[in-house]
């Protein structure tokens, strides 16, 4: 293996290491009263359920794409595109989680100052970003 894979690979590793980490800080950031983590459990739900509906229709066209690369351009590119599919698939499921889990708090951050709620929104919206290497 040539030192430029070593160095792509090794970097698209450290990006998901580090997108795990900082999805961990944030995680474990104080969620604020009861009554906004219940506001939050419903913002959860809807996003989860929406996602859900999106990722039900994608599916069927991808399934259409899938058996169309398979047959004129190969096996190989049609396994290539499935594994981009999922693994894109999962970075988005994820990058939502972190994302609407992050919003409760942010907002409780904020009460304690801007940039506080500033640093947890960052990191959130950073997480995505990171998983999509």
């Amino acid at each position: 293996m040539s030192s430029a894979y070593f160095l792509v690979i090794a970097c698209g590793v450290l990006a998901l290491a580090y997108g795990w980490f900082t999805s961990r800080q944030v995680l474990t950031a104080n969620a604020g009263s009861a009554r906004m983590q219940e506001i939050s459990g419903a913002v959860q739900v809807g996003a989860r359920a929406y996602l859900n509906r999106q990722y039900r229709a994608i599916a069927a066209v991808g399934v259409v794409v899938l058996i169309v690369l398979g047959l004129t351009l190969g096996v190989r590119v049609a396994i290539g595109y499935l594994i981009g599919a999922v693994l894109s698939g999962a970075a988005g499921y994820i990058g939502m989680n972190v994302s609407v889990r992050a919003n409760v708090r942010t907002a409780q951050a904020a009460r304690s100052g801007l940039k506080a709620g500033l640093a947890i929104a960052f990191k959130a919206g950073a997480v995505t970003g990171l998983l999509v290497v």
